[in-house]
């Protein structure tokens, strides 16, 4: 087979962009051969670009010379057609192709490359070997999918962009070869050649510079930057990654908000989404806790209520439930009217799922067909009945499940170091039957509406967390997080960091963090004694820490900033399963770059540049 030249040949359209009124053109269309079908003197080729697909027609009486080249044609190859546009005939029209009112006639075709036989088709609509598709990534990213994941996550980028270059931002980017610093997970470490023994680290984000950008008086910056973290993968994350980075000086957390909500709706309106104008939900990382059980509440489902109230001491005596521990219950809407059987076997998985936490559970169905019983069932339904009201204008009905978590007796102390353990444990339970039964009775059937997307900001979160392990208290966010100024001026900066609240917020959508940001420090005075209540001497501050201290003392205005995590706001929009399908080149759950076979050993002259040897772990 001899393949052709392009030679001055020249495209005239997209194969997605022709229609009917497009009839009677001579067209030129380049790409690549989705579909042969041969059916003697005709030959059909699907022909494909990122665009869409337009049906070619190779007749032999029209062009023997065409119709004998697409003999060879096969999938894959790279082809140029030009020939006169038609409408199909009657009873021929494709009504699942944007273009299947219209075939290209060809009078003359170009094989202008081959194709080996691909291990997958991108004309398959989804390929079950991931790591198929990762080491043959080029040709995945063919698949229409995998061009409409792309095309929606570039209006996106280019929709935040415009927006926030609107409202006064200046882009600036940041280094990628910097100082380690740390802020939550390992860094990725570069050694220097001509620095024997020292070592950059890429950025796990640009804090540092874009507060001393603020320093600086630039007053707004943004950059949709590039950040690496040395983690353990899941399908959220990723070892490198993009978040939309901003800082704004002498802001409110108000003022962030505003702006963060304003690139959202630029970025679902990008995606054909119209959010609404209202601001987004409120509440505290507290609230959170006590009425979802987790600081990422998905607002589809109701509420946890408190049930304290309805059960009596009494009661509580009777029913052998710990008197000093709240009772909740939650209900997951819409999963259908259970059989006796089925009821039996949901109440065993769920004690189960408590283990020996000390947390039982209420079978309210039971306890409404003993009469003694049946006005604390009814309470119990009522009181439910209010948060599910809340979430969908509806009472409780057979169809939704009621459930009622009631603590034992003498619950063992080694629960309580956490005064909010309870709420976490009956939140993760809300949360596991919420996806146990989501998929069977659509609870979360997506429609790509906007009031399929609940947002909620939440604020306040806890300046320390405490470290079991090390019996120390960890920075919940990040160093540079400022707390609220009553929690320094009352002393509880050094005398109750369980209590300090951090200046920190979170934006959550449908339960999956977004991005998070914070009212940074911007005194040194208050930074110094940061660094100091997490266990840090002044000296190795300043060691890690110098030239950011050195800074703060120069006139440094008070401000904040958030960082967006740009690939889960696509995957979101594409409706896709991983970040995977939204970033072009990902690494596998083991870090691995299946394409180009990443990392890799390097030479030992290349280790001998750097001043490094290997040594294998026994």
């Amino acid at each position: 087979m001899t393949l052709d030249f392009l030679g001055t040949l020249q495209r005239t359209h997209m194969c997605g962009d022709l229609r009917s009124a497009n009839s009677g053109e001579t067209v030129t269309l380049m790409g690549w051969v989705n579909r042969r079908r041969d059916h003697g003197n005709l030959i059909f080729l699907d022909l494909r670009d990122r665009s869409g697909i337009t049906q070619v027609v190779l007749d032999k009486e029209v062009s023997p010379e065409a119709h004998a080249k697409a003999e060879a044609a096969r999938p894959e190859y790279v082809i140029a057609v030009t020939g006169i546009l038609r409408k199909r005939g009657e009873g021929l029209v494709n009504p699942n192709m944007p273009t299947g009112e219209i075939e290209l006639v060809a009078h003359s075709l170009l094989l202008l490359n081959d194709a080996k036989t691909p291990p997958f088709s991108p004309a398959e609509d989804a390929i079950a070997n991931e790591e198929v598709r990762l080491t043959y990534r080029y040709i995945d990213l063919r698949r229409a999918e995998m061009q409409h994941n792309f095309a929606v996550r570039s209006r996106v980028a280019m929709a935040i962009r415009n927006y926030l270059v609107e409202q006064g931002f200046l882009e600036i980017e940041t280094p990628f070869m910097t100082r380690s610093t740390p802020e939550g997970a390992r860094d990725y470490l570069v050694p220097s050649r001509v620095h024997p023994g020292h070592f950059y680290a890429l950025p796990q984000s640009p804090q540092i510079f874009k507060q001393i950008l603020m320093i600086s008086g630039f007053d707004r910056y943004f950059q949709i930057a590039r950040c690496f973290r040395d983690e353990d993968l899941r399908a959220d994350r990723q070892p490198e990654f993009t978040q939309i980075d901003l800082e704004i000086s002498f802001p409110q957390m108000s003022t962030i908000f505003a702006v963060a909500e304003g690139f959202l709706r630029a970025a679902f309106s990008a995606a054909g989404i119209t959010l609404s104008e209202q601001p987004f939900l409120q509440m505290t990382y507290d609230q959170a806790i006590t009425r979802y059980g987790i600081d990422k509440p998905d607002m589809r489902l109701p509420a946890i209520a408190d049930l304290s109230e309805v059960l009596t001491p009494e009661l509580r005596t009777t029913l052998k439930i710990d008197p000093t521990l709240p009772v909740l219950g939650f209900t997951i809407p819409r999963v259908g009217e259970l059989s006796g059987t089925a009821r039996k076997a949901l109440l065993s998985e769920i004690r189960a799922f408590f283990g020996d936490s000390g947390l039982d559970l209420l079978d309210v169905a039971r306890l409404r067909t003993n009469a003694a019983f049946q006005p604390l069932a009814e309470a119990i339904s009522a009181k439910l009945s209010t948060e599910l009201l809340l979430f969908s204008n509806s009472t409780l009905t057979p169809e939704d499940l009621a459930v009622v978590i009631t603590p034992k007796p003498g619950t063992p102390s080694s629960w309580n170091y956490d005064p909010q353990w309870i709420y976490k444990r009956v939140g993760a339970l809300r949360l596991e039957l919420a996806k146990k039964f989501a998929d069977k009775h659509k609870l979360f059937e997506q429609t790509k509406t906007a009031a399929d997307f609940k947002f909620v900001w939440v604020t306040d979160f806890p300046m320390y967390e405490w470290n079991e392990e090390t019996k120390t208290w960890d920075a919940a966010h990040h160093p540079f997080t400022s707390p609220h100024e009553e929690d320094i001026t009352s002393g509880a900066l050094v005398n109750d960091k369980g209590a300090v609240r951090a200046l920190a917020y979170d934006i959550v959508l449908n339960g999956t963090e977004l991005g998070s940001g914070s009212i940074r420090i911007h005194r040194k005075d208050v930074q110094s004694e940061i660094f100091r209540s997490l266990g840090m001497s002044d000296e190795e501050a300043h060691t890690r820490f110098g030239f950011f201290l050195d800074a703060l003392e120069y006139g440094t205005p008070p401000h904040g900033g958030i960082a967006l995590g740009l690939d889960r706001i696509v995957m979101i929009l594409a409706g896709a399963s991983s970040l995977r399908e939204v970033i072009a080149f990902p690494k596998t759950a083991k870090a691995i770059d299946l394409m180009v076979d990443a990392p890799t050993t390097v030479s030992d002259q290349q280790l001998r540049e750097l001043s490094l040897r290997t040594v294998t772990r026994s």
